[in-house]
């Protein structure tokens, strides 16, 4: 098993050396590719250092059986017949290919079997604030078709990369020294603030990414439920927090959503008000599972629930769900 790593010195692509190694995937060799700025850095995996190779477009990944590719929409666009030619499966986690028709958008524990047929070897991952929603809707929609789906989200730095995490570090710092404050990788200063845009406006007045969520959440769930997403970013580090308002086809008691919740793939419930008990970013960093809390139902809808959900961006959100898509992938036989 050859396995190559596409933007390895990213936020994302570090975080796929490290999935896999805790994970220990299977593997005989792995590649590093980053753009030249990039090639020659060295990293550690298993014990041994591997140095990151410019990408290019030539043989290099002949031989390889799985690419993780997080370099961006516009390298996935360039590179992907380069990176596919040799029957590579190509997990992009990038927006490029989402939602085209000949490419399975996948999240294990709601559609795996969508990553079999691939006829142009390209599997993308979702969103990471889609992710997270549909990790959670999945067992609800089990019991009782999902009609309607309202969900504000409330978004880490993490979610615009490493260089952002490090402007909202410095930030809070200059603040706290009264120094001026650097504003590049957001419109406005994100510490001690909060700003309702995540990407950029549509002409209907919904954000790119919130309409992501709509698109996304309705191909990878096989439904046409409705999704009307709010998409903030909010000035904590990282995982991505999201205030979920659904309406199914009958009502699910509390009771019920809890037990579908406890006995789903990739869930977990912290939902104790009387002891301060929910999800928050600061505890679910650096974990693999969706959580879930604040389970009720809604004052406005006999046929509706809401509930508060926390995932990690970077490790659910995208590396961990990629790596979940290639562990399928083998265990099935369906490279």
């Amino acid at each position: 098993m050859k396995i190559a790593i596409v933007g390895a010195s990213g936020a994302v692509g570090q975080e796929f050396l490290k999935v896999l190694e805790e994970r220990a995937f299977p593997m005989d060799e792995l590649l590093l590719f980053g753009s030249s700025r990039s090639a020659g850095t060295s990293y550690t995996f298993n014990g041994k250092t591997i140095l990151v190779k410019e990408l290019k477009h030539n043989d290099d990944f002949k031989g390889v059986d799985i690419a993780f590719v997080s370099a961006g929409a516009s390298i996935s666009k360039e590179y992907a017949d380069t990176i596919t030619k040799f029957g590579a499966v190509m997990i992009d986690n990038s927006s490029a290919f989402r939602m085209d028709e000949d490419v399975p958008l996948v999240v294990p524990e709601v559609n795996p079997a969508d990553a079999k047929v691939r006829p142009r070897n390209i599997i993308a991952n979702p969103n990471c604030t889609t992710i997270q929603l549909v990790v959670a809707l999945k067992p609800l929609n089990d019991i009782s078709p999902i009609q309607r789906v309202h969900v504000s989200t409330y978004q880490a730095a993490s979610g615009a990369g490493a260089a952002a995490m490090n402007e909202l570090m410095e930030q809070y710092k200059q603040v706290i020294n009264g120094e001026p404050v650097t504003v590049s990788k957001f419109a406005y200063q994100l510490a001690f603030n909060m700003i309702p845009q995540v990407d950029v406006f549509m002409d209907n007045g919904y954000t790119k990414e919130e309409m992501k969520m709509y698109n996304e959440t309705r191909k990878i769930m096989h439904t046409q439920a409705e999704v009307s997403a709010t998409c903030v970013r909010v000035p904590s580090l990282r995982a991505h927090s999201e205030s979920i308002w659904i309406e199914t086809q009958a009502p699910i008691s509390v009771e019920n959503a809890r037990q579908a919740f406890s006995q789903a793939e990739g869930v977990v419930i912290e939902d104790n008000p009387n002891e301060k008990i929910y999800p928050m970013p600061l505890f679910v960093s650096g974990k693999d599972p969706v959580y879930v809390g604040r389970i009720r139902k809604d004052l406005t809808n006999q046929k509706g629930l809401t509930f508060w959900s926390v995932s990690d961006q970077i490790r659910k959100g995208a590396a961990l769900n990629a790596v979940q898509i290639a562990e399928y992938l083998i265990r099935e036989n369906a490279l």
